[in-house]
């Protein structure tokens, strides 16, 4: 057999089995999250600590999202996502802890009482799409920007029911936001009812009473 036909066989055999991986990871996330509706994902930095504004908002906020009958929906590592499933915990409601196997390690948090660990970056971002009613997006990183403009074009592109995207942090976000609105929109990147999508509230109160004001369980 020709070097290359060789080469091409070995690959399809690998891309086969890791078809069966996949499926294998969307079968235990839909199995495991069929219960936790409904629910919030919160996303963040990992990089903050205990006593940080972002990690104590991020703690009382989830706290009361469980008072409220809300499961809450994490990463599953340290920083934001660690406060939000404490709280969770705390306030009594479902904390699901969604890990990902990434080569520097990134270690779960002790306070998810669900946990999954996915190796594909994309199933993941599935669960976290199917069983939120809301995003609610803290300071972060490229990791944070990702999983909110994922749901930003879903919503945009009507792919998905539209539900709550905000932003906590008014501050941190602002100049994102104004570079949304004087260049992406002034150039007719996006519509004007785009920005519609996003909302800023910093206080926890006021985030619950948005959610509950308008999603449709």
């Amino acid at each position: 057999m020709p070097e290359r036909q060789y080469l091409i066989d070995e690959i399809t055999v690998r891309d086969s089995w890791r078809l069966f991986r996949i499926l294998a990871e969307f079968v235990e996330g839909f199995e495991t999250l069929a219960e936790v509706q409904p629910a919030v994902s919160i996303f963040g930095s990992a990089r903050v600590s205990p006593g940080d504004p972002s990690y104590e908002k991020a703690l009382l906020l989830a706290k009361i999202l469980a008072e409220n009958g809300f499961s809450v929906l994490t990463g599953g590592g340290p920083g934001i996502m660690e406060a939000a499933n404490k709280g969770a915990l705390e306030g009594g409601g479902k904390s699901v802890g969604l890990n990902i196997d990434l080569p520097a390690e990134q270690p779960p948090n002790n306070y998810a009482n669900i946990r999954l660990n996915f190796r594909y970056f994309f199933v993941r971002k599935v669960m976290f799409v199917k069983y939120a009613v809301a995003y609610i997006i803290f300071p972060g990183g490229f990791g944070t920007l990702d999983e909110l403009f994922e749901a930003v074009t879903l919503i945009q592109t009507k792919k998905i029911k539209p539900f709550p995207v905000i932003l906590v942090g008014k501050e941190y976000w602002q100049g994102l936001l104004n570079w949304i609105k004087t260049i992406l929109l002034e150039v007719k990147h996006i519509s004007p009812e785009d920005l519609e999508i996003i909302q800023v509230i910093d206080d926890p109160h006021e985030i619950i009473k948005y959610i509950k004001r308008v999603i449709i369980i």
